[in-house]
């Protein structure tokens, strides 16, 4: 007689957005795994038709509440490649100094609130302080810095209007940038200990054959250009991004799924993905604080995208310090003349890759757009390291089964809102 076991958690804390995970057991082993997405489609996509280029910066910050500087960087990029448009050696700093920013404040959010209590089987990062009174206020106060800097180069703490087409509508002053600097002196000391904190963790042996995707750039750690890269050893400009991957539609979710489109198979964005592509263009300091710790690359373990998030904090950190101590205001922005056009890019977000692509009229409209998350990239990926947890865990209690598979997801940071166009639990053993 076959075994029927329902296992239900109504929605997954500690991640942006609303979903569900149905698994089905046939005879004691995992024969359907769904992360069934039922946010309803934001439309973003659609109502970006027909206005002025101008207005997409601020429309696509309102795609996540967490990471809006990437969705403004990406449409810039993607915009001003379609227009010709020079990016002058002063706006990229700013952009640079702009992302590393919001790395800040996302990284430090996730790490501290969001994936730490898993380790300690907290409900919280209300319960978790209770525990590391001293670590979640450190915390707290390195996440105010990333959006301390927002405010003063963006123009607000969340969702930023300081940028626009070509560049921003104002640098700031010296003066305005002052207060900062012992702030990140301060807070780079922190980042450091903090990584070093969670590299204490448990971490489970849970190893995935990952194909990492990322950007990656020779001179940098690839946050706003570069070309696209694999694991595997290919690489290819960001115009070749639709040649290379496809979305498709799963009939569970509102979230597309992104795969390769030679082989239909998962990849990983993210954190995890950058390290393991770029650790030679880390800061030196990151570098050193990754070999004090231990942490060896390859690291396919995703548990571990923790550590690899601080090991990007110590890196914003390091190179906002020496942006803003040696910051000289300059021109903010270049003309941009509108014309019929189409154009690409990508950025790194903190949860991973992040493309853009946009078609513009004459009149400077938008007149098509294609936004590709990072959530809807790992979607797939997600599934599948939940099909290769499961079957160590079977033989546990319905409430541990459940708080384990949330604890996989939230390995990956997904933002469930922006992926679309989690987490309730059901679990079916037949």
């Amino acid at each position: 007689m076959s075994e029927v076991r329902h296992i239900r958690v109504k929605a997954l804390s500690r991640v942006e957005g609303e979903g569900g995970l149905d698994v089905e057991l046939l005879n004691g082993a995992v024969h359907d795994v769904r992360l069934r997405i039922f946010e309803p489609p934001r439309f973003f996509e659609a109502f970006l038709r027909g206005r002025s280029i101008h207005e997409v910066p601020d429309i696509v910050a309102r795609i996540c509440g967490i990471c809006p500087v990437a969705y403004q960087m990406s449409a810039v990029h993607a915009i001003e490649a379609a227009l010709g448009v020079p990016t002058t050696p002063f706006v990229r700093l700013l952009r640079r100094l702009l992302y590393c920013g919001e790395w800040i404040e996302s990284h430090a959010l996730h790490m501290h609130l969001l994936h730490a209590p898993d380790f300690f089987d907290c409900a919280s990062g209300i319960e978790l302080a209770q525990r590391f009174p001293d670590q979640l206020r450190r915390g707290l106060r390195i996440k105010k810095h990333g959006n301390e800097l927002l405010d003063v180069l963006g123009g607000r703490a969340i969702h930023p209007i300081n940028v626009r087409i070509g560049g921003f509508h104002r640098a700031p002053t010296r003066e305005e940038f002052a207060p900062l600097i012992p702030r990140f002196e301060w807070g780079l000391d922190a980042v450091i200990e903090a990584t070093r904190w969670v590299a204490t963790f448990p971490f489970p042996d849970f190893e995935q054959p990952y194909e990492f995707i990322a950007l990656t750039h020779p001179d940098e750690y690839a946050m706003n250009e570069g070309r696209l890269a694999s694991s595997t050893g290919e690489t290819w400009p960001v115009e070749k991004f639709a040649d290379v991957f496809e979305e498709r539609q799963a009939p569970h979710s509102t979230a597309l799924h992104a795969v390769r489109r030679d082989s239909g198979t998962p990849y990983l964005v993210g954190p995890l993905a950058r390290i393991n592509l770029n650790f030679a263009q880390l800061c030196g300091v990151a570098q050193a604080v990754a070999r004090d710790i231990g942490f060896e690359l390859p690291c396919r373990n995703p548990f571990k995208a923790i550590i690899a998030r601080g090991l990007e904090l110590i890196h914003a950190y390091d190179e906002a310090l020496t942006m803003l101590r040696h910051y000289t205001p300059d021109v903010a922005h270049v003309d941009v003349a509108p014309r019929s056009s189409s154009g690409c890019a990508a950025t790194e977000a903190p949860r991973g890759l992040l493309y853009h692509r946009y078609e513009i009229n004459d009149a400077g409209q938008i007149e098509f757009a294609t936004i590709v998350p990072p959530t809807s990239q790992n979607q797939l990926q997600i599934e599948s390291d939940l099909r290769s947890w499961l079957p160590r865990v079977l033989n546990a209690g319905d409430e541990t089964l459940s708080r384990t598979c949330e604890n996989v997801v939230r390995n990956h940071d997904p933002c469930i809102s922006c992926s679309t166009h989690f987490l309730r639990v059901n679990i079916q053993r037949n």
